[in-house]
């Protein structure tokens, strides 16, 4: 599938139409969260210490720049409470959890946000490959991420029946750390039989969620029993992580799937999320721009911004390299300016998503280094 391409007025009308909806979403999640009838304890606490008003001096997307950079330790430790809106006071309340190979995790309340974003996603995929009705299989980090039930809502959403793993990435995490290779394989093959029991078992399922890794570790446990990814009878993968790069996806499309969908039957479609901004989804991959990935966020209730290393409210140039830069805009969740621990080069705004996007998403070279990835 190739991405849709329109001419130069319409896409800058789209553009603008795009800003202006932005614009107006940013005035009036500002005006939720930081109004004593609506707002959460949190921010209605940090109001009190901010130099300016938020009520008064926050108009568009722009102006959330006057806000401090936001501090991923806000979201460690509790009570949980502190970040629920007066607004939805009484409703049933998720908290799902991000990060944490180590101390105490950063955890997010959640009302419906996982639901939205998952039915908003769902509205990208073509129905030819992940066809209404078909079941599900969840191979990915379980316990308290988002991913699972998301992806549950997902299948469900589409009339399809869920079937999932038991993977906990933290154990992986120790595992690595400890150097227990041969532990993390036997770990691997723990999760990849799970999987392969549900395949095998005739529950007929059409589509999955998995990552890279996992991906690749299916590929080759099916080799191994003189079979391909086609004997599955999977036609759609919605996958993600930073593992995710051209060449892997340009080796699953020639080796493991047997050519792109048009002649394999099968389709996969990268994303780049996480528990705070939802999903981001991507161009339709292809072998003409050499597989090349490029996220787009789910304006207007999450933006991604690719900055400057040493200014972080200045937006790179297209095509450099920057360091990525995220705002969530929800009625459930306000998080402003908060420095993910990625960077990759910004992208020119498009027909399907007419904002800015990301390419060459890999580890934030701060940290890169020091920080254990791709877990999954």
């Amino acid at each position: 599938m190739k991405p849709e391409v329109i001419p130069a007025a319409e896409l800058e009308s789209r553009v603008k139409t795009a800003k202006e909806k932005l614009d107006a979403h940013a005035y009036e999640t500002v005006q939720w969260h930081f109004h004593d009838s609506t707002g959460s304890p949190f921010w209605l606490e940090k109001k009190r210490e901010l130099k300016f008003d938020p009520l008064k001096e926050v108009k568009n997307f722009d102006d959330i720049k006057k806000f401090p950079e936001f501090e991923d330790e806000w979201l460690r430790g509790g009570p949980i409470d502190r970040w629920v809106p007066k607004g939805l006071a009484g409703q049933p309340v998720y908290v799902f959890e991000t990060g944490g190979t180590t101390g105490i995790p950063k955890s997010r309340m959640v009302v419906t946000d996982h639901w939205t974003d998952y039915e908003n996603f769902s509205d990208t995929l073509p129905d030819k490959y992940f066809p209404r009705g078909a079941n599900w299989l969840m191979l990915g980090p379980s316990g308290p991420r988002r991913l699972r039930l998301a992806v549950e809502h997902l299948c469900q959403h589409r009339g399809g029946i869920c079937f999932c793993v038991d993977l906990d990435p933290r154990w992986v995490v120790k595992l690595i750390k400890k150097g227990w290779m041969e532990h993390l394989e036997a770990y691997k093959d723990h999760c990849i039989d799970q999987a392969l029991t549900v395949l095998e078992a005739g529950h007929d399922v059409k589509c999955m969620f998995t990552t890279p890794k996992l991906l690749d570790a299916l590929c080759q446990a099916l080799e191994k029993k003189g079979k391909s990814f086609a004997d599955t009878g999977i036609t759609g993968i919605f996958s993600g992580g930073t593992e995710f790069t051209p060449q892997f996806t340009r080796f699953c499309v020639e080796e493991y799937f047997g050519g792109p969908p048009e002649e394999s039957g099968i389709y996969m479609t990268p994303t780049y999320g996480n528990t705070l901004m939802g999903l981001a989804c991507s161009k339709p991959v292809s072998k003409e721009e050499g597989y090349k990935i490029s996220y787009y966020a789910p304006q207007p209730r999450a933006v991604v911004e690719v900055v400057e290393f040493d200014n972080y409210n200045q937006p790179v140039g297209y095509g450099e390299s920057g360091r990525v830069k995220l705002t969530t805009l929800t009625k459930e969740f306000f998080v402003p300016g908060f420095m993910e621990r990625d960077e990759g080069e910004r992208e020119q705004p498009y027909a399907a998503y007419p904002w800015d996007g990301v390419s060459g998403v890999k580890p934030w070279r701060g940290i890169a280094s020091s920080t254990t990835v791709g877990v999954y």
